[in-house]
Formats: C-alpha cells, structure tokens, sequence
C-alpha cells in the first residue's frame, strides 16, 4: 500500500489484532483482487533511521515468508509499539511475536470463504 487513503481505511474500518511488539490494523476487501496488500508505519519514536529501517526489513521478509497463509482481499498495515526493543529484534523473534496474530486472523476470516454458494 502506498496511498494516504488506503492507510486512513486501514486505521478507520479496520480491526486490531496486537501481539507484544507490534500492532496489526487488518480490513477485509471483498470487492477487490484476491491478494493481499502490506503497509508499514514505522514512526521516528522506534529508533533512529538505521533501525526503523531494519525493522521495515524484518517485516517485509516476515509476510515475504509467510505471503501463502495470509488470506487474499485484505490490507495490514503493521505498527510497532513504542516499547519494541529494536536493537534485539530478529526475524525469529519477530516471527515467534506475530504468527500467533496471523492464527487469529485466519481464523477470523475462514467464515467468510465458506459462504453457502445459491
């Protein structure tokens, strides 16, 4: 995602799902292209450039990784807590803190693919 809008609906329409470190603002697209879209928002309170940037690293490789069970029609916007040790921060650890909320979110959408077919 790219666009100021599409963060805006994110943060608006969107649901909430936290793990320890970060934030994921999650809106289901029905009407849109099966895939999914990712935006990052990671603010100057985590660190300075050389970190945030590393984080946004993580995270890209993180749903890079883990693009198969992400459910299609949906956007995340992924937001790191101000209290996020970036310093110790690995994909690993990353990992271990945000697929627990990937879990929840597919549970949460499974509903909606097993729509009765008329």
């Amino acid at each position: 995602m790219v666009k100021r809008q599409q963060f805006l609906d994110c943060y608006e329409r969107g649901r909430r799902f936290h793990s320890k470190g970060f934030i994921l603002f999650v809106l289901v697209r029905p009407a849109e292209p099966p895939h999914w879209r990712l935006g990052l928002a990671v603010s100057k309170k985590t660190g300075h450039a050389a970190l945030r940037n590393r984080v946004k690293r993580l995270l890209r490789e993180f749903f890079r990784l883990h693009g198969p069970v992400i459910p299609g029609g949906i956007d995340i916007v992924a937001v790191p807590k101000k209290h996020l040790d970036v310093s110790g921060l690995t994909l690993d650890a990353l990992t271990r803190d945000i697929e627990p909320v990937l879990e929840k979110l597919k549970a949460n959408q499974e509903p909606h693919s097993r729509r009765k077919e008329t």
